[in-house]
């Protein structure tokens, strides 16, 4: 019988995890839906994505990008892939049959599918949320659990013997028993632990100083039949890194996140870094605007604290005060939310 694409509409839960095993007992792929769209939407990404179509043997999942960048893609992944990432991220984490996984992390995406796939491959014990609860996370037995870092300040991070972060930069001040990691659908969740490939994992950085990655948990190709790995089996990844002294990756952001103001260039996780400092600012996300003069302006979105307005001057002033004075925003828009996607990636476009 022919392998087909069967759509996995259900919230997280029991019901959510059993579903996804009948489907692969089938011979089946699954493609988890995001239960928070529209269900006009949900018809146009399942016939986006083909469901109902073949998959090829071996297609566990396809899985949609985060749709940060553009329209999502639906990355294939395999049984094999699934089973690598399993094995190296418990390996990495030191997981025994004592652990106990939390997925409370949208399932239409890695970050959260990860947890529910990589406990059913080592067998540990899982529960799964259908949303992020804080109340319910930390009534929660788990001992491991993935978030995102605006999940932080809102749990009790002391339940956890490891939280695992992804999706955006972490707190200067994060807890000890975190663990940030760096990758993305197309690598089936992180494979950079702490700045260390995980093991099997090959990471390069070529003459413009992109990060390339290679290991037996990236994706077979897209759903629409492109295949981004090139004839070595190596993926570009669209982010600039380099190599710290100590020998961990260090990843700058996407290529298209680049501010060029003046003819120099600004890394805007760099400039949020520094006015995450700033008394005034809850959060920031900092961003390129168009400029006929500059090319490019830097521009500061901040929620602002209670009771507090941060003023342009202020956070330039902080910028400036160890940093080139091109690096500081020349313009601020006080918002009451920052844009993200649904892992918590800011959406800088």
């Amino acid at each position: 019988m022919t392998a087909r694409l069967v759509a996995l509409d259900l919230p997280g839960g029991p019901d959510f995890v059993a579903e996804l095993q009948r489907i692969w007992d089938a011979g089946n792929a699954a493609f988890p839906i995001d239960q928070r769209l529209p269900e006009t939407a949900k018809i146009e990404l399942s016939t986006a994505m083909r469901v109902g179509d073949a998959v090829m043997p071996g297609d566990a999942l396809v899985v949609a990008t985060s749709g940060s960048t553009g329209t999502p893609k639906g990355v294939v992944l395999t049984h094999d892939a699934v089973a690598a990432s399993a094995e190296a991220t418990s390996e990495r984490l030191g997981v025994t049959s004592d652990d106990h996984w939390l997925a409370c992390l949208p399932l239409s995406h890695v970050g959260g599918l990860s947890v529910v796939t990589r406990s059913l491959h080592v067998g540990t014990v899982l529960t799964v949320l259908p949303a992020f609860d804080a109340e319910a996370v930390d009534q929660s037995s788990a001992t491991l659990v993935s978030l995102v870092s605006t999940a932080l300040p809102r749990i009790n991070a002391e339940n956890f013997r490891i939280i695992v972060l992804g999706g955006s930069h972490p707190p200067a001040d994060r807890p000890s028993n975190t663990v940030t990691t760096y990758g993305m659908t197309e690598t089936g969740s992180g494979i950079v632990y702490e700045g260390v490939p995980l093991d099997g994992v090959e990471v390069r950085i070529d003459e413009s100083d992109e990060i390339w990655l290679r290991g037996p948990m990236l994706l077979r190709e897209y759903r629409d039949g492109t295949d981004p790995l090139d004839d070595a089996g190596w993926l570009a990844t669209g982010d600039i890194g380099r190599w710290l002294d100590d020998g961990r990756l260090h990843v700058e952001g996407r290529r298209g996140d680049l501010i060029v103001t003046g003819g120099e260039n600004v890394w805007p996780q760099q400039v949020e870094a520094i006015l995450a400092d700033h008394p005034d600012v809850a959060e920031v996300l900092v961003r390129g605007v168009e400029d006929s003069e500059w090319g490019q302006l830097v521009e500061a979105l901040v929620v602002p604290r209670p009771m507090t307005q941060p003023t342009l001057k202020s956070l330039r002033d902080l910028v400036k005060h160890g940093h080139p004075a091109f690096m500081a925003p020349k313009r601020l828009q006080i918002v009451s939310t920052l844009p993200r996607t649904a892992i918590g990636k800011l959406r800088r476009q």
